[in-house]
């Protein structure tokens, strides 16, 4: 949907929210939302990512009184969009309060992938706005979609709620054998003779698959919900690293041959302490020059203190008997911890 309202707009808007920016929205400590970059590209051709909100403001040509004057009816083929967002380190709450068709004998009203309640996630993560044709008619339908964010304790970010009225545009089925042999993937052709794809495929021909979330990692989605991974990568989508070295002191593989470090361990492969004195008695780096310390240790270094050793119960000496191993073996007539009791 946006990244239509974002051609109409211009390049200007464009650029004005791109990667080109000095700083990289999804990187910053705030709330971002956005569309990524694949599939702005699969439905526009159009190679960048467009956001909506950048650093807990929402960006001004959402906020134009125009704003629903720009916006096209969305295609037939369209069934939903994913959005990414995040919080970043702030704490954000959100809340879906209008999802509405004004024709449901066309389109029924808009579905989320996600609770229509809850916190906005702290990582960057995808869901999906579904936009369920009934097929039994051909025609446009209005729908509405309210978004209402909160920041702390029930602080309304700038903005917000948003109120977004759009159009979709639904085709009922009409059998043409000849048009429906161009559609694959068992897609259909309505009566403009464009084709309509089954779930899980776009396309002009029906012959693009989808999947969600998105395939990373230069991963291609070959059938719904597919990912066929890139070398060194693996994963449902793509999303786990495959290190040809093993991580060492507890680092993870989080990428192609990268390494996520636990505290206090650092290098391609975790194999670096930041400890440059090292760890005694047990201890472990977890930090520069400090080490987490086993019990009866402290210090830096771990160097303080000593295991206790074990107390010899003859230490006193043994009355009436002999010490073997730490313990008073008693004599005939005699018992108790150092043989000092008679048994007469």
């Amino acid at each position: 949907m946006l990244f239509i309202v974002m051609m109409l707009l211009g390049m200007q808007a464009i650029c004005s929210i791109s990667r080109s920016d000095r700083s990289d929205p999804r990187n910053s400590g705030d709330l971002a939302l956005w569309i990524d970059e694949k599939q702005v590209k699969m439905f526009s051709g159009m190679s960048m990512e467009i956001y909506a909100i950048v650093n807990g403001n929402v960006l001004p040509y959402i906020l134009d009184p125009n704003f629903e004057k720009y916006l096209p009816i969305i295609p037939s083929e369209v069934g939903y969009v994913n959005f990414t967002w995040k919080s970043g380190g702030k704490k954000y709450s959100y809340h879906f309060d209008r999802l509405q068709s004004f024709d449901e004998s066309i389109l029924e009203p808009p579905v989320l992938s996600i609770k229509t309640r809850g916190r906005v996630p702290k990582r960057p993560k995808e869901f999906s706005i579904f936009l369920p044709c009934l097929g039994n008619n051909s025609g446009i339908a209005s729908f509405t979609i309210g978004l209402v964010i909160e920041k702390g304790k029930g602080r309304p970010v700038n903005g917000t709620p948003l109120r977004l009225n759009l159009r979709k545009e639904c085709a009922q089925r009409n059998p043409d054998p000849e048009c429906d042999k161009k559609c694959a993937n068992n897609g259909w052709c309505n009566r403009e003779k464009i084709c309509q794809c089954p779930e899980g495929y776009m396309g002009q021909y029906c012959r693009t698959a989808l999947c969600y979330p998105q395939c990373m990692n230069g991963g291609n989605c070959t059938s719904p919900g597919v990912c066929s991974c890139s070398e060194g990568f693996q994963g449902r989508h793509c999303e786990g690293g495959i290190c040809r070295e093993k991580c060492l002191n507890g680092g993870k593989c989080v990428q192609k041959d990268v390494c996520e470090c636990s505290k206090g361990y650092y290098g391609l492969h975790c194999e670096y302490s930041k400890c440059i004195i090292p760890c005694l008695n047990g201890g472990r780096c977890k930090g520069v020059n400090k080490c987490r310390c086993p019990n009866g240790f402290r210090g830096d270094h771990c160097e303080i203190g000593r295991a206790k050793l074990n107390r010899s119960i003859c230490k006193l000496g043994c009355k009436h008997g002999t010490c073997i191993d730490n313990t008073c073996v008693c004599e005939s007539g005699w018992y108790g911890r150092l043989c000092q009791h008679s048994t007469l």
